[in-house]
């Protein structure tokens, strides 16, 4: 394994481990906790404990009696928020702000709104075009509901953000998306709200023809089959993330070689499925430094389909889903 694979690695378990420490009885699931050190990781910023914890706190005391944001979300968001803003207790009171907005707009309340205004302050820190950009997303989110109105729920609202933020209309905007859904099921990716999730990932680029991505999303899901890395339709999302960088064999080479370690590690080994996920997105990271597009909006994007497939999970996992915990649904 190569020095900048093990250093990432180290960095993970030595954020976890504070974490854990200090928060391991605040979490319904210590995969919550591990998903906030994996933002450091994938973000490439040094942790502080103190910093993290007052921001944690300052969000527990400023949210509402029966906010998600009292519990383990706000574990979550405050990595988000130090790591994306200079002031993130005044962005947090902005967050909270649009969040009210995107209700008033029609979004259901829950953690899933939340993950989507911090979404849209991103795309939008100035709240220039913050109406227009409710509207837009509620308009991609029905969209979806339309195409797949069984498999949409409010998990889909961050991306349903992120994809409003796309300079195309609505109508050809999911007709793209339903392009990418029926060819890649048509090419055995099991239907269902993973191979949505990554339909989704997929119509965001405007690099590759639709045809290059699914032909390298089969390419994707082929190799690393190859390269006996288990793959489930919860693993999509990532195979769309490599398809997106052009990951190649030494890549994948270092996504087995880190899940092993990951899968031998005393507080990760219970969760193979996610030491997948944590591996693949590391390597994407990895991929994103060594082609020097760290600055483009290549990154942001990936950053952000990251952290709403995340949040999808860390809703599952602290509710206690059955399905997430076996890997059958994110």
């Amino acid at each position: 394994m190569e020095v900048t694979d093990m250093k990432k690695v180290s960095q993970y378990k030595d954020i976890y481990k504070q974490l854990r420490n200090k928060f391991r009885w605040h979490v319904p699931d210590q995969r919550i906790l591990m998903m906030a050190a994996s933002f450091y990781v994938i973000k490439n910023t040094p942790f502080d404990l103190k910093a993290f914890t007052e921001l944690a706190d300052f969000i527990k005391k400023e949210s509402s009696l029966f906010s998600t944001m009292r519990s383990h979300q706000r574990f979550t968001t405050a990595a988000m928020l130090l790591q994306r803003f200079e002031h993130p207790q005044e962005k947090y009171a902005e967050m909270t702000d649009l969040y009210d907005k995107l209700v008033k707009g029609g979004f259901a309340r829950g953690a899933f709104t939340y993950i989507s205004a911090l979404v849209m302050l991103s795309g939008d820190p100035d709240d220039s075009a913050h109406e227009s950009s409710i509207k837009r997303s509620l308009a991609v989110h029905k969209g979806m509901k339309t195409h797949h109105p069984f498999i949409t729920s409010k998990n889909d609202y961050p991306l349903s953000v992120l994809l409003a933020q796309l300079d195309k209309e609505v109508e050809p905007l999911m007709d793209h998306v339903e392009y990418f859904y029926r060819d890649l099921n048509q090419n055995n990716f099991r239907k269902g709200n993973d191979l949505q999730f990554l339909s989704h990932i997929l119509s965001i680029d405007n690099t590759f023809s639709p045809q290059q991505l699914v032909s390298q999303c089969q390419n994707m899901r082929d190799k690393l089959i190859q390269a006996k890395i288990k793959i489930k339709p919860m693993h999509y999302p990532e195979i769309g993330l490599l398809a997106l960088v052009n990951a190649d064999e030494n890549d994948l080479h270092h996504i087995k070689e880190l899940t092993e370690v990951l899968n031998t590690t005393k507080w990760f080994k219970w969760h193979k499925d996610l030491n997948t996920i944590m591996a693949a997105n590391f390597a994407v990271r990895e991929k994103i430094d060594q082609n020097d597009i760290v600055e483009t909006g290549i990154f942001t994007t990936i950053e952000t389909i990251i952290q709403a497939q995340q949040a999808a999970m860390i809703a599952a996992f602290a509710g206690g889903s059955a399905a997430a915990t076996s890997g059958s649904n994110n």
